[in-house]
């Protein structure tokens, strides 16, 4: 697997979970997604690297859906197809996985060799993460 930068689908594994969506009706890829997540939030004291990189991936393009958000992808990262209109509860579940994937017991989190790629992947986990945000007082 390459990894050539800190963002979100700047894998191998996180391009082709990406590539995946391509195929698939819009029910299947809101339920991809969902799995993404639940894969990371259902898992043990130790979350993996490879369901890590697949649910911030999977986090990022909610984040992308949500008017006025601060999230944006790169298009040669999008899918062709723009995503389907999601649940909101996905924003919840994203949420959950991304702050299991920023702690300790995260390959993703404690993976890096350079500290200034961890740093950074910190960021930008984090900026998904607060794009997902429930507004307030509306």
């Amino acid at each position: 697997m390459g990894t050539w930068g800190t963002g979100p689908v700047d894998s191998d594994l996180a391009a082709d979970f990406v590539d995946e969506l391509e195929e698939l009706t819009h029910q299947l890829v809101i339920d991809v997604l969902e799995q993404a997540f639940q894969r990371v939030t259902s898992s043990g004291a130790r979350v993996g690297g490879g369901d890590g990189t697949e649910a911030v991936a999977a986090g990022a393009l909610v984040a992308s859906t949500i008017p006025d958000n601060p999230i944006a992808m790169d298009p040669k990262d999008d899918p062709r197809e723009p995503l389907p209109k999601l649940p909101a509860a996905l924003r919840a579940s994203a949420r959950l996985a991304l702050d299991r994937v920023r702690q300790a017991g995260s390959e993703m989190a404690t993976g890096w060799v350079d500290s200034t790629d961890a740093d950074q992947w910190h960021q930008e986990v984090q900026r998904i993460f607060q794009a997902l945000e429930e507004p307030t007082g509306q």
